[in-house]
């Protein structure tokens, strides 16, 4: 398919309900307001098509970006790619989903994630966390660096009720992620869960809420899910 071509489908899929929600929490036109599910049925046609992905995601129009993270070839991103990509995320969806999950799956994550969480830029620091994050559901153990994983908890602890809006609910993600994924630190990551408690984050006035991180790493303990890893950070 061309970027034309998709650009149809896409506007045909287009729901005036999700689009209501998804500008509530920071989608700016022009978007047409598909669902995520409706659009893996188009992923399933094109597959991996790095080439249109990158002209979709050129286009500003937040279904195009996010359908091309879906449609994306780990194996061909490189790095310039996704700073270019987490440059333009300008919300949530964007720097804290897709292009997260989308670096994480290529060999560039952890590196990129280290260097987006430093920026002042909020979006681009919460999508550095959530890169972190998905790094840790998806890379095997040996492949992660666990010192500075457990540092990077205590830095969580540290700052987190001072940090950015989004950027406070991106490091309470990484604290699941690694109470979850890392069995030899979900000890700490616990300990910093109970430290930080209930952490507050404006949801563009939705009904969405923050997970409370000692409660949902416990359900995962509770599953025996504790170390099982993702396939792939994007799904």
């Amino acid at each position: 398919m061309t970027a034309s071509e998709v650009m149809q489908a896409l506007e045909a899929m287009g729901n005036p309900g999700t689009k209501k929600t998804l500008m509530r929490h920071g989608a700016r036109e022009p978007f047409f307001g598909v669902k995520i599910g409706d659009m893996k049925k188009l992923v399933k046609k094109i597959k991996k098509d790095h080439d249109l992905a990158l002209k979709l995601y050129e286009t500003g129009n937040t279904d195009a970006m996010y359908f091309a993270g879906l449609i994306a070839d780990e194996d061909q991103m490189t790095k310039k790619e996704l700073k270019d990509w987490m440059s333009k995320a300008y919300w949530s969806l964007l720097s804290e989903n897709i292009v997260a999950q989308t670096a994480a799956d290529t060999h560039h994550g952890w590196t990129l994630g280290l260097q987006w969480i430093e920026s002042k830029n909020q979006m681009i620091a919460a999508g550095g966390w959530s890169t972190l994050s998905n790094c840790v559901s998806v890379w095997p153990n040996e492949d992660l660096d666990i010192v500075t994983i457990g540092a990077l908890l205590e830095l969580v602890g540290a700052e987190i009720h001072a940090a950015a809006n989004r950027v406070r609910y991106a490091m309470n993600g990484f604290v699941i992620a690694v109470g979850s994924y890392i069995p030899e630190l979900s000890d700490k990551a616990m300990k910093i869960a109970r430290e930080i408690g209930k952490v507050e984050v404006e949801m563009g006035g939705t009904a969405c809420k923050v997970p409370l991180a000692v409660t949902y790493i416990e359900k995962v303990k509770n599953a025996g899910r504790l170390g099982k890893k993702r396939k792939m950070a994007r799904c």
